[in-house]
């Protein structure tokens, strides 16, 4: 819980955090079926193509649980709602290593135990080529990438469906993820 208090607080120390937290926002279906008709180029637009391409639904995602506190488990539900999100803002592959790359910058944000947890397990599941790209690209980038951009759950994501996505990207302080 002490990670999900930070990042209140955090997102509470701002004004779009603070806008997130009083309004609550939720990512679900109706959402993602609202923004099919955005240009692809728009951040909402490029949005429902990552998840219409690969059969995702932001329903999917398993309500949290174990967190007593009302507020907190809001931050965490819309960290788990945000994910997806941020594999397209930073334009980061759904692959092993691309999970891996995009959870050390979300543990960085974030610190949430669960994703140090993730990377220190899902690297074990790597190839040795696979673990030296890791550690020589992936993860370089991610911590510089995390320390560069905007306190990502503190963005209300919704205000900026049909904006441009490289506009986007510049605003937030966006390194998107090498190739």
């Amino acid at each position: 819980v002490g990670a999900l208090e930070r990042t209140r607080r955090k997102m509470l120390a701002s004004k779009e955090g603070r806008s997130v937290m009083n309004h609550r926002p939720r990512i679900g279906e109706p959402t993602l079926r609202g923004l099919a008709d955005l240009p692809e180029n728009t951040f909402g637009g490029s949005y429902w193509k990552f998840m219409s391409r690969r059969g995702f639904s932001p329903d999917e995602r398993p309500p949290v649980r174990f967190v007593d506190d009302e507020e907190l488990a809001y931050v965490a539900t819309r960290y788990r709602e945000v994910h997806d999100f941020w594999h397209v803002v930073f334009d980061c592959p759904t692959t092993i290593l691309g999970e891996l790359a995009l959870k050390t910058v979300e543990y960085q944000q974030t610190g949430l135990p669960m994703c140090a947890l993730s990377v220190a397990g899902g690297q074990l599941r790597l190839t040795g080529e696979d673990r030296r790209i890791l550690f020589r690209h992936y993860l370089p980038w991610a911590f510089k990438a995390a320390r560069r951009c905007d306190h990502l759950m503190s963005i209300e994501y919704e205000r900026y469906f049909d904006k441009d996505l490289v506009e986007c990207r510049e605003e937030w302080g966006v390194v998107v993820c090498p190739k």
